[in-house]
């Protein structure tokens, strides 16, 4: 499993054979900007599912993310609701839920009931960091990792088909993993799970720079250096325009035959003199106006 947020990254995902898809909230660490996932609302994830689907209509199973504020009520038929949304606006196939606790797996159970599957998640679970404490690993000790033991089997028993075990000991992955009948998919969880979740922008180095990396979870192989390969040809286009040598004729292919370059210079001269006028008007009414001035709109006082 990959993580996509729009059509391309989901394009090259399906492409490369990958089973699932998630769509996950985050996206709005690794394309909004922001520092955690918990501001990501319902209506930009069924946005971002939209693109997805687009990108990979058909193959992988695509699942999309409640995002925090969507499921944890005591009204358990607005997480159905929500739920509802991202399948029939969003396209996707199934969703994700985080947490195990008795109320988290009625909630699951509630949707999986209304028709909708659920894809279940224990250990590091994101949308919570204020309550644990931040991007933490969790099950380092016996009785946490009991617990989580236990939300995994509830969740089973809510009737998740799939649990992603997030930032876990190995030997907690395998147990929990053995003890399911239900696949695991681990991210930063060891190579005993039954299959394993990376996020896009992360395994590609899409963040990457030669000259100060981005920080990388430790879980996490980079399989490219996307982010490289990025600026070297924003680089190489800047040089270009800036001497010269871009577009050039090879990429200017667009003619226009003798003839009526000849009739295009013959309507020029009609009006050349009036249109020298005109030029002449904006250019001293520019100069008189406050956008003319070299305000220091960007810090450069010398900038025209």
């Amino acid at each position: 499993m990959v993580t996509a947020y729009d059509y391309p990254s989901a394009m090259h995902v399906d492409r490369a054979g990958i089973d699932v898809i998630l769509v996950g909230d985050s996206c709005a660490m690794v394309e909004l900007g922001y520092e955690t996932t918990q501001p990501m609302t319902l209506d930009q994830m069924v946005h971002h599912c939209q693109a997805v689907k687009r990108g990979a209509p058909s193959r992988p199973l695509l699942v999309g993310d409640m995002p925090l504020g969507t499921y944890e009520f005591d009204d358990l038929d607005i997480a159905l609701r929500n739920a509802f949304r991202l399948v029939k606006e969003g396209g996707m196939d199934a969703v994700k839920i985080e947490g195990g606790t008795d109320h988290r797996s009625k909630a699951a159970k509630k949707i999986v009931d209304g028709g909708v599957a659920v894809m279940g998640h224990v250990g590091l679970t994101p949308q919570a960091i204020s309550v644990i404490g931040g991007f933490r690993a969790q099950g380092r000790t016996a009785s946490r990792a009991r617990t989580l033991l236990d939300e995994a089997l509830r969740l089973q028993d809510s009737g998740a088909f799939a649990i992603v075990l997030e930032c876990v000991p190995a030997n907690v992955g395998k147990i929990i993993t053995e003890s399911l009948e239900i696949p695991t998919i681990g991210i930063g969880a060891g190579n005993y799970t039954s299959g394993q979740v990376l996020v896009f922008h992360d395994m590609l180095g899409m963040m990457s720079h030669p000259h100060h990396e981005q920080f990388m979870p430790k879980f996490c192989k980079r399989y490219a250096q996307v982010g490289h390969a990025i600026i070297d040809g924003l680089e190489e286009f800047k040089k270009d325009v800036e001497q010269g040598t871009f577009p050039g004729k090879e990429y200017s292919p667009y003619v226009m035959s003798n003839s009526e370059k000849a009739n295009f210079e013959i309507l020029l001269q009609q009006d050349a003199t009036d249109r020298k006028k005109k030029h002449d008007e904006v250019t001293i009414k520019s100069k008189q106006a406050d956008e003319y001035e070299c305000l220091s709109l960007y810090g450069d006082n010398n900038r025209p």
